[in-house]
């Protein structure tokens, strides 16, 4: 049976005199998703969330809430609420004061206000706190007063836009984790804004890559990662080694040569290509394969370790290719085998030509 989405838009755009910053972008959302929109700074995913949010008026297209246009709905009328990067959160008042807050503003009376922020605060895990200043929290417990503010509202959609990019990066990564489980425990359509590939990845059910107005993929964080649909998406989210070549022949998958002479073999992805086509190829770090003393088959070569990027699970090296100095950046692979490596040592590495995604060129 066919759901109605929370959020839908149709063909929406928004312009600002002659600048297109969002372009005729179509999405839905169904009930109870998380659905992220991932993209670098200025590449129009704050001015459409500002658009669901009522702030902004489209130049063109339709916005739904539950099946249902919203258009000309102003925002304190439409079943969604916001929360932003820097909370908003109002000094003045004490913590229940905060989550009552719209309440208020509806004319809810004050026994069923207290309820209510009573309840939302023990579902984020705040009980008891009501009666205490804001100024005595962490950032985390802010964070989660600037979701029960918005959740005892019941909106259809929550809106979050850049919420965790003022914290520091020990509590950044364990509140990835809670507005997750958050989400969960209200069952609410998250509709998230970031800039960080990591926040996208681990929490959402769906993400969006935008670039330069549009929507350039849209799918889970497996299929953006393991199948990036364009070179944007392959570059932007994770790490990966890119390289400029030009396609040589089509007969058995793609051969091609790099700008620095290395023969390649991959896998086409995107737009079909031609011999002599320039081309962009994408190869993540982890796919490279590592050996002291043995030839590897595939894209293979032999480098040398110019230096030693050491993150613990997550360390990395950079090694230049000893025939054709192209510069590689390698997982460092997690058995021990080569934890004593150091700068200068020389080393065999290959990747299979099925890892190798080629995009054509700009």
């Amino acid at each position: 049976m066919f759901e109605t989405p929370d959020l839908e838009c149709r063909d929406i755009s928004k312009s600002f005199d002659d600048f297109k910053a969002v372009k005729d972008v179509s999405f839905a959302v169904p009930p109870g998703t998380f659905f992220s929109i991932l993209g670098p700074s200025g590449c129009g995913k704050t001015t459409l969330l500002r658009m669901i949010a009522g702030f902004q008026k489209p130049s063109s297209g339709d916005l739904l809430i539950k099946g249902r246009s919203v258009l000309d709905v102003p925002p304190n009328k439409r079943q969604v609420s916001m929360v932003f990067q820097h909370l908003a959160l109002f000094p003045m008042m004490n913590i229940g004061a905060n989550v009552g807050f719209g309440l208020r503003q509806r004319g809810v009376n004050r026994a069923d206000i207290k309820r209510q922020v009573e309840r939302v605060l023990d579902r984020v895990g705040l009980t008891g706190v009501a009666d205490r200043p804001v100024d005595s929290l962490s950032g985390g417990q802010k964070q989660r007063v600037a979701i029960a503010r918005c959740m005892v509202l019941e909106p259809d959609v929550l809106l979050l836009d850049e919420p965790l990019g003022a914290l520091d990066l020990k509590l950044r990564e364990h509140m990835k984790i809670e507005l997750k489980q958050l989400q969960a425990e209200f069952n609410t359509t998250f509709v998230y804004i970031t800039h960080d590939q990591s926040e996208a990845l681990v929490m959402s059910d769906q993400i969006a890559v935008m670039n330069r107005g549009v929507f350039e993929q849209v799918g889970t964080a497996k299929e953006l990662y393991y199948e990036p649909s364009t070179a944007f998406v392959a570059g932007f989210v994770g790490e990966a080694n890119k390289f400029r070549a030009r396609v040589q022949s089509l007969d058995a998958g793609v051969q091609m040569v790099t700008d620095q002479g290395q023969v390649l073999h991959g896998t086409a992805a995107g737009k079909a290509l031609a011999k002599g086509d320039a081309v962009d190829v994408f190869v993540r770090p982890e796919a490279v394969r590592l050996s002291r003393d043995t030839a590897l088959n595939g894209n293979a070569g032999q480098g040398r370790v110019e230096n030693i990027l050491f993150n613990g699970a997550n360390s990395q090296l950079i090694l230049r290719d000893q025939t054709t100095g192209a510069q590689m950046n390698v997982a460092l692979p997690q058995t021990g085998e080569f934890r004593d490596l150091s700068v200068g040592d020389t080393v065999h590495f290959g990747w299979e030509p099925a890892q190798t995604r080629v995009y054509a060129g700009d």
